[in-house]
């Protein structure tokens, strides 16, 4: 197979931290094996979910930014990665993944640096009003004021690009929206392979991160109403004790915490259907991934979803702002039995996301910009 990239393989992938087993940390590693001779320059990593053993044979530079300084996170990761990162202007190409590893772009000349945009910062664009109002009204001036900053330098550093990718057709919209930027979209791979269809157990699952706008308040509000119904929640976030406060006394609601990735792929292979209705989803893996398992998705016709379940088919979406009883309706309608007839619709729907076409479309991009 011809590679565009020959004599070029040792590039260079920012991206702001390895923190959780989320979707854009994900993408980070497939990113590596798409690309094995580049480097990966990051702000932090939990070494819990990503151990050295994770990262065995990759060449990583971290700055070692503090991890648990939530609220000057922002402002420590721009400076991090401004002031030191001058070595990757001697790369033959960068890709840029994140909000605060964009920075470093400065440091190189224009030419052969790609985005790749799993958002914009929402608390500094769409989401600003909701991240407002859930401070006191003495932290909010603060919040305005990095808010400010962060779209300035966000746009100074897209101004910088070559080529600009987004993750779905929802974040390209955004881009245009508030920026007026173009974009190409590449959609995540899904490792199809490794979700597979374990059986059938007696629960649902919801893999969200514990925050506030992926709504998993709504799933504990409705499985209150669904005693005879279980739900297993593997995750967690900023959100968790109040999620678990709300569900005190449910019976049939239960934390796992986060997972490994084999624990993951075995509650997600076992479970009837996962849930998943995040506010305005920028993409959403674990609809991926749980179609790859053969497992139909409830979910909100928003945000990313619109791009990967298909109503009636590998899942069912509830109207945009969904409440506890859309929910409950949905949960009943999705039964075992009938959950069970989708699953071949499921696992052909997710090989649409295959690493293998994910690799060739990002190689493809970067050859471009090398011969711009």
């Amino acid at each position: 197979m011809h590679n565009p990239l020959a004599g070029h393989e040792h590039g260079v992938i920012l991206y702001d931290f390895l923190h959780c087993r989320g979707g854009a940390e994900q993408l980070t590693l497939d990113l590596l094996d798409t690309f094995p001779g580049a480097d990966l320059w990051i702000g932090y990593r939990d070494r819990r979910w990503f151990p050295d053993a994770c990262l065995a044979n990759r060449r990583l530079r971290s700055l070692r930014l503090p991890a648990r300084f939530l609220g000057g996170r922002t402002l420590l990761g721009l400076l991090g990665f401004r002031c030191a990162t001058r070595r990757i202007r001697d790369y033959p190409w960068a890709i840029f993944s994140g909000s605060t590893a964009l920075e470093a772009v400065h440091h190189r000349r224009r030419g052969r640096n790609l985005y790749y945009c799993h958002t914009l910062p929402r608390f500094a664009y769409d989401l600003r009003a909701y991240y407002e109002a859930r401070l006191p009204r003495w932290a909010r001036p603060a919040l305005r004021a990095v808010a400010a900053m962060m779209r300035y330098r966000y746009e100074q550093a897209l101004g910088k690009m070559d080529l600009v990718i987004a993750n779905s057709e929802n974040v390209r919209g955004r881009l245009q929206r508030y920026l007026g930027q173009e974009a190409r979209v590449i959609h995540p791979p899904c490792d199809v392979h490794g979700f597979g269809w374990r059986g059938q157990a007696d629960y649902y699952l919801s893999t969200a991160r514990l925050e506030p706008y992926k709504r998993v308040d709504l799933l504990i509000e409705a499985f209150r109403h669904l005693p005879r119904h279980r739900l297993r929640i593997a995750s967690d976030g900023s959100d968790e004790r109040r999620l678990r406060r709300l569900a005190a006394g449910v019976d049939n609601i239960r934390f796992t915490g986060w997972l490994d990735a084999g624990a993951l792929r075995d509650q997600v292979g076992n479970c009837i259907a996962t849930l998943y209705i995040a506010e305005d989803e920028d993409f959403g893996m674990s609809p991926v991934e749980s179609m790859a398992a053969g497992k139909p998705v409830i979910g909100v016709a928003e945000g990313g979803l619109l791009e990967t379940v298909i109503d009636g088919t590998t899942g069912l979406l509830i109207a945009p702002r969904p409440d506890p009883d859309k929910i409950v309706h949905a949960v009943r309608a999705l039964s075992a039995e009938r959950a069970s007839t989708m699953r071949e619709a499921c696992e052909r729907r997710a090989l649409d996301f295959t690493k293998a076409a994910f690799a060739e479309q990002m190689r493809q991009a970067v050859a471009e910009v090398m011969d711009a």
